[in-house]
């Protein structure tokens, strides 16, 4: 895996965090988190379908961004002990 591409996925997982901890509470348990992440995988999937696009890499990769900024979410929300 190449090192400057890996680094610009967790700083652009790291944005998307910071955005949606100003925009969305905390989730409040597995299944809101759970859902949270179905709806970003869902949005992901709708894009893997549409490969009609010229700028789908882009789309692609934003969507994947979200899926992991929400699965990392998942881990500070509810996975914490005292959650």
């Amino acid at each position: 895996m190449d090192k400057v591409n890996l680094y610009r996925a967790l700083a652009d997982v790291e944005e998307e965090l910071k955005r949606a901890a100003e925009l969305f509470p905390a989730m409040q348990s597995a299944r809101e988190g759970w859902a949270v992440i179905w709806e970003e995988l869902d949005e992901l999937w709708e894009e893997v379908r549409d490969n009609k696009t010229p700028n789908q890499k882009d789309r692609l990769r934003k969507e994947a961004v979200q899926v992991a900024a929400m699965a990392i979410r998942f881990m500070v929300d509810v996975c914490q002990d005292g959650n």
